[in-house]
């Protein structure tokens, strides 16, 4: 006769080998890195502090950056924007604004590296 711990074994290793595990949700991130070809459009900089958003230097909020990168824009080219992150802001925090960001179109975003 077969123990009951050996089926409850059998049971979950059948489980744990015949289910698919999906992706919830993906945010495309792409480092600074050497390589490629220059843009010829000036990149937008943006700050990224726990209570703040910087555009260029001016203060910004997440909600109105569809507006406010519409008038560094030229013509078709996508816009380089290069997201830079205080060491002391969470992940959430970035994740919303690669979402906000990612939702606007050809827009080509850049997170810096913290050093």
């Amino acid at each position: 006769m077969t123990s009951l711990i050996d089926v409850i074994f059998l049971l979950l290793l059948f489980f744990m080998l015949s289910s698919s595990f999906t992706r919830f949700a993906e945010v495309e991130l792409a480092a600074a890195g050497a390589g490629g070809p220059a843009s010829a459009a000036r990149p937008v900089f943006l700050t990224l502090a726990p209570t703040s958003l910087r555009l260029n230097g001016a203060t910004a909020a997440i909600e109105g950056l569809p507006k406010a990168l519409d008038g560094h824009r030229d013509g078709d080219t996508p816009l380089p924007v290069l997201v830079a992150a205080r060491p002391d802001v969470t992940a959430q925090r970035l994740t919303d604004l690669l979402v906000a960001l990612r939702a606007l179109p050809a827009i080509r975003v850049t997170v810096l590296e913290a050093t």
